[in-house]
Formats: structure tokens, C-alpha cells, sequence
């Protein structure tokens, strides 16, 4: 325990300095799209690498062995140490560990669950005491601040699996009724907004796979955005079909006659979303974070 706790306070160290270099090997003759990002190939030299590189997500099927008290604040406090605009840590984290209450704010359970707000209450508040107007009540105090939410639940993923202990990042908080999270957790009703549910714990059996990332081409632009090219769209729509790839959330689209995972992901994933103004949309601008339209 104590060498993973030291592997740790030199993970958070590196990941508190807002940024780590990768080293690239580019090949001479390789054009813009052809370039990818390399990794030394011995991960095990560079132990913030290895860490990030093992990163997966565990999809509910936790253990009931408690989180270390211990690791939970370092967990926690490794998190804060993220980078965020103006310093002012525009977020709140809230620690739930009855799994019944996890249950019902995002549909999973673990040892414990972080929920990451986007919140201004905080600042709101010092600003009152001090004789000041703050009133961060449009779109640009939003995206800031879900930067600075995301960006800690980031950091708090990579800081639990340098211990150990793996994680689910969830928008499972989006679905039904949003309006139990402010009755569960007696949330500020103005600028406060939950943007991910982080649950921690140990896995019961460990994912027979790793799921795949796309890292070239349409995702790394060098320079200037590269403008996708038919052949290239044909090629990443080929590359979702591959099982060896692992970028498919499952095998079953094939099943269903068919033709490319993508067919599947196109007219059965995403039409969930029905049109007109979302869940997520309203509440947002209840919370008073959506600009008033003038007339």
C-alpha cells in the first residue's frame, strides 16, 4: 500500500502542473493525417502513462469493499488540484456513499459515488458578503465552468486508478426526471448544474477487453482542421465494423441486419433524443444560466 502511495503523490504532483509532455515520432514521408500520437513502449518507465493507459470504465458491476478513507481524500484532493479558469474552482463535488442513494441519482452503485456540479453558490455568496454584485447568469460562465467540473472529475479518474480503485464516469444524472437530484442532494436552485456522476469502486470480475479510441485521423488535427475527405469518412466508418478495434458499445448491431455499426448507432442509439427543447436545456435555464431572449 505504501509504494502505490507514493506512485501516487508523484502521479498528482505531475497531473497538479496542468500538463504532460508526450514525446512523437513522426515519419519523414508521413503527410498531415497519416500522424499519430506514440507512446514510449515500455509504459512501465513512466508511471503517469501507465496509469492514464489503463484507464477503463466498469459498468456496475462493483464490489461492496469499501474505499479507504485515506484514499477517498486523496482521491479528493488530488482532484482539486486541476487546472481551472481565474483560480476560483467554479464546481462542487458531493460525496454520496449510501448505494441506495447512488442508486437513484444515476441508475449505478459503488463504494462511493462524486457527483461534479458546475457551481457558483460558493462565489456567489463571497461576493454578498463583500458588498459585491456577481451574477454569473449566461452561457459564458456556464462553459466555463463545466470546463472546471470536467477537467476535476478527469483528474479524480486518473488519481483513483493510480491506487487501484476503478471508476464509471456516468451522464446517467441527465435521464428521467433531473428534478430528484435537487430533492436528493438539496441542491441550489439557481447556478448550480450536475454535469457527471463519477462512481468509484473494485470490480467484481475484471472487462474482458479494453475499449478502443480512435487517435488519427478526424481526431488529430495538426495545424489546421483537416477537412474529412469521402475515402476517409468510408475508412472510419469500416473501422467501427472491426471487432478488433473495440470502438462498438456492443456486437449485436450485426444481429440485426445491419450493414456497419454505425447504421445501428445512427437509427437506434442516438434517436433516443427526440426533437424539441431538452431536459437538460430547461433545467439549465431555470437554473438561470441561459441568457434571457430580448423580444
Amino acid at each position: 500500500m505504501k509504494s502505490r502511495r507514493r506512485e501516487f503523490l508523484k502521479t498528482a504532483t505531475m497531473l497538479g502542473s496542468g500538463a504532460i509532455l508526450l514525446s512523437e515520432t513522426r515519419p519523414a514521408h508521413a503527410g498531415q493525417n497519416d500522424q499519430k500520437p506514440t507512446v514510449p513502449a515500455d509504459l512501465s518507465q513512466n508511471s503517469t502513462l501507465k496509469t492514464i493507459h489503463s484507464l477503463r470504465s466498469i459498468h456496475g458491476n462493483f464490489t461492496d469493499r469499501p474505499i479507504p478513507d485515506e484514499a477517498l481524500q486523496a482521491i479528493l484532493g488530488a482532484c482539486v488540484r486541476a487546472a481551472n479558469a481565474s483560480n476560483v474552482q467554479s464546481y462542487a463535488i458531493i460525496v454520496v456513499k449510501d448505494r441506495k442513494k447512488m442508486e437513484q441519482i444515476c441508475g449505478y452503485s459503488g463504494s462511493c459515488l462524486l457527483l461534479f456540479c458546475a457551481d457558483y453558490n460558493r462565489i456567489k455568496a463571497e461576493a454578498q458578503t463583500m458588498g459585491y454584485q456577481f451574477d454569473p447568469g449566461n452561457m459564458e460562465f456556464f462553459v466555463t465552468a463545466s470546463t472546471n467540473t470536467v477537467l476535476a472529475a478527469q483528474t479524480a479518474v486518473i488519481a483513483a486508478k493510480s491506487m487501484g480503485i476503478d471508476s464509471l464516469l456516468t451522464n446517467g444524472i441527465h435521464r428521467g426526471d433531473m428534478a430528484r437530484l435537487w430533492t436528493l442532494l438539496d441542491l441550489p436552485e439557481t447556478h448550480c448544474f450536475p454535469i457527471i456522476a463519477l462512481v468509484l469502486g473494485y470490480p467484481t470480475a475484471e472487462p474482458p477487453f479494453m475499449m478502443g479510441r480512435l487517435t488519427g485521423t478526424g481526431v488529430i488535427h495538426n495545424d489546421n482542421y483537416h477537412h474529412l475527405t469521402q475515402a476517409e469518412v468510408g475508412d472510419l466508418i469500416q473501422k467501427y465494423d472491426q471487432p478488433v478495434e473495440h470502438l462498438a458499445l456492443g456486437e449485436g448491431w450485426g444481429a440485426k441486419g445491419y450493414k456497419h455499426y454505425l447504421d445501428w448507432y445512427f437509427k437506434e442509439w442516438t434517436s433516443r433524443n427526440t426533437g424539441g427543447e431538452s431536459q437538460i436545456f430547461h433545467v439549465l435555464k431555470r437554473s438561470g444560466f441561459v441568457e434571457a431572449t430580448k423580444g
